[in-house]
């Protein structure tokens, strides 16, 4: 995604309970001679904060041009991910245009193939074996998440659609209600005028 260099953007991840999330970004700087992205920003820092559910911060921190963060989540929900650069640029010039690369990865372990190779095989059975498991784990977690949204949701389709109906009993009472007070005072009015 594109930003400028003193404009914070955010992107919204829904994360599970207890879950690893890593994330990799590069940044690049917009050059106004060549009229291209340059491959690096040498002196461009990112401030990386992520926020949970419940707003409190979890990781706030400077990392340079191109960088790894990672945070575990103790809430499941959506969390907030920010990034602003450390420009000391104020005015709005046309190179002040960032391109960001950004990847994110939530709840993976991921298998090393180098230390892996470097066991013998039974060693390398067993990593394997841990890093499926690691990934079962992460499945159920995921599922255990959707199922409590899926019942938060279908609470509040039953309380919406519960709410529905006694308003339109309620709206059905009043209409009944005005309609009687209505025919009632009709009547009156003509025994009054002597015309019934």
């Amino acid at each position: 995604f594109h930003a400028g260099e003193r404009e914070e953007k955010c992107i919204i991840e829904d994360i599970p309970t207890d879950t690893l999330v890593v994330g990799n970004y590069k940044v690049q700087r917009w050059d106004i001679h060549t009229h291209e992205f340059l491959e690096s920003a040498p002196g461009l820092g990112m401030f990386v904060t992520v926020s949970a559910p419940t707003g409190e911060v979890l990781l706030s921190k400077l990392y340079g041009p191109q960088a790894t963060f990672s945070f575990t989540s103790y809430l499941s929900g959506e969390h907030i991910i920010c990034f602003q650069s450390n420009s000391t640029r104020f005015l709005a010039i046309g190179g002040n245009k960032l391109r960001i690369h950004l990847d994110i990865r939530v709840g993976e372990h991921f298998f090393d193939e180098s230390a892996a190779h470097a066991k013998d095989k039974v060693n390398e059975v067993n990593v394997r074996l841990e890093h499926l498991i690691e990934q079962i784990h992460h499945v159920s977690k995921e599922q255990d998440y959707e199922r409590e949204r899926e019942e938060k949701f279908r609470k509040t389709s039953e309380e919406t659609n519960s709410n529905i109906l006694w308003w339109a009993i309620a709206q059905t009472l009043i209409l009944i209600s005005v309609g009687i007070w209505q025919i009632k005072s009709l009547r009156d009015f003509f025994i009054s005028k002597k015309l019934v």
